[in-house]
């Protein structure tokens, strides 16, 4: 009966103990940061997923976040595969696509501005594939093929 009931324990403790690893097994992965705040100047956001943060350096950016600036703000953005944006006052632009898998030859960054003012450094991405950087303006399409632009969307009048 002894053999039995520590039989019986061991197989309760083990399922007990996978629980846990499989319930994150099948969890959805956590969306990993795209790229960091580096530099902050008067009120910017990061806004994702509905969750509006304070951008100070070190806010990650994700997939989908929108980087916004107040009147007079600035805001710098480091990106993983070193590309790196400045955005000047009253700036809105959303990250759309990015993808850093050098390794796997897959290499993406797709962004849209909606208006004010970004400069852009070319990071890894654009370096070795450079039509793999787009950034979107109300009036078009800006393809990346050098290293570094300016761009400014201003309000329709």
């Amino acid at each position: 009966m002894n053999h039995k009931l520590h039989l019986w324990r061991t197989l309760v403790a083990s399922v007990c103990l996978a629980m846990p690893l499989m319930s994150q097994a099948q969890a959805p992965a956590q969306a990993q940061p795209v790229g960091y705040v580096k530099t902050v100047t008067g009120e910017a956001w990061v806004n994702t997923a509905g969750a509006r943060l304070s951008a100070q350096p070190g806010t990650a950016v994700l997939l989908g976040s929108q980087l916004k600036t107040a009147k007079g703000a600035t805001m710098g953005v480091a990106f993983k595969d070193n590309t790196l944006m400045s955005f000047g006052p009253d700036t809105e632009l959303t990250v759309d696509e990015f993808v850093y898998a050098p390794a796997q030859g897959q290499l993406l960054l797709g962004t849209r501005l909606s208006r004010g003012s970004l400069n852009y450094v070319s990071g890894v991405i654009a370096k070795l594939r450079p039509d793999a950087v787009t950034v979107k303006t109300p009036a078009g399409i800006i393809g990346v093929r050098g290293t570094q632009f300016v761009a400014r969307v201003e309000e329709a009048q």
